[in-house]
């Protein structure tokens, strides 16, 4: 057998599906993700976890989020589930996320997590997991604005310093945290083009006298109303002319669609920090 056909019979071997638990399932993006599975064959939802304080424990998951049973209960407890699992998505809460890690390391099971807000003293368990299991930290798990990203690092890189940075992003009522972790995302990927670091560089209020704003500083606005899903417009402001990169998302659905793509990716993947960006560009040579 040449090399060639052998590599077609390997290639119609179906694959087994990736075991999934999912952490955050009665959220919104929680049950987006549940909505979407079915345009996933190759992900099986085996375990769902929502807050000790939540209404939805006990419930059938697909039922809770509006589809087909799933024959999957919510519980508030993640370790039981992981000894049959191979992945976990994670979208509960900045406060919540650490949990998930130390449980995950200790199973050895790749974890994608997807929540805002996560504290910086994180940092370590984070970098320390990322040394055994394949781990993807996104604060938005839109293709779109995974390219957005690029898109801010390489204006940051060829604009002069000279053109002043601005992030505005626009949220519904019930957003929490602000600005929003892709807005921040943003804001770093411009800072870190121009050699500096958002911490350094970050504005995120103004007072109503000052003395302007001075170069290389990364203004941010936030705006919390009505129903809107999320809006990210990043300028570029010159002298004579600005630059304005933006992305706006009209579905909830692309950010579960996002997340469960780049998670049955990163199933496949070695121990390691991953990104959005490694989905998007790598595995299309870009």
């Amino acid at each position: 057998m040449t090399a060639a056909a052998s590599a077609m019979q390997r290639d119609s071997v179906p694959r087994a599906a990736t075991r999934l638990v999912l952490v955050g399932a009665s959220g919104r993006m929680g049950t987006q993700i549940v909505r979407a599975l079915g345009e996933f064959p190759q992900l099986r939802l085996t375990g769902a976890v929502a807050s000790e304080h939540s209404a939805a424990l006990g419930r059938d998951a697909g039922l809770h989020a509006g589809a087909s049973a799933s024959g999957v209960r919510i519980t508030a407890a993640l370790p039981p589930l992981l000894a049959a699992a191979d992945l976990v998505l994670d979208f509960s809460s900045g406060g919540a996320v650490a949990a998930s890690v130390a449980a995950c390391l200790g199973a050895r099971v790749p974890l994608l997590i997807g929540t805002t807000g996560l504290p910086p003293e994180l940092e370590g368990p984070l970098a320390a997991a990322s040394r055994v299991i394949a781990l993807l930290v996104a604060a938005n798990t839109s293709l779109g604005m995974t390219l957005l990203l690029e898109l801010v690092r390489r204006a940051a890189q060829a604009l002069p310093l000279s053109y002043d940075v601005e992030v505005v992003e626009t949220h519904h009522r019930a957003k929490r945290d602000a600005p929003s972790g892709s807005a921040l995302a943003l804001g770093a990927a411009a800072a870190l083009a121009r050699g500096s670091t958002l911490a350094e560089q970050a504005c995120c209020a103004r007072p109503r006298t000052g003395t302007g704003r001075r170069e290389g500083q990364i203004g941010f606005a936030s705006v919390r109303g009505g129903d809107v899903i999320g809006e990210h417009q990043v300028l570029f402001l010159g002298e004579g002319e600005r630059l304005l990169l933006s992305h706006s998302a009209t579905d909830r659905g692309v950010f579960a669609r996002g997340a469960l793509q780049a998670g049955e990716w990163l199933a496949r993947q070695s121990p390691g920090r991953y990104g959005m960006e490694d989905l998007v560009f790598k595995i299309n040579n870009i």
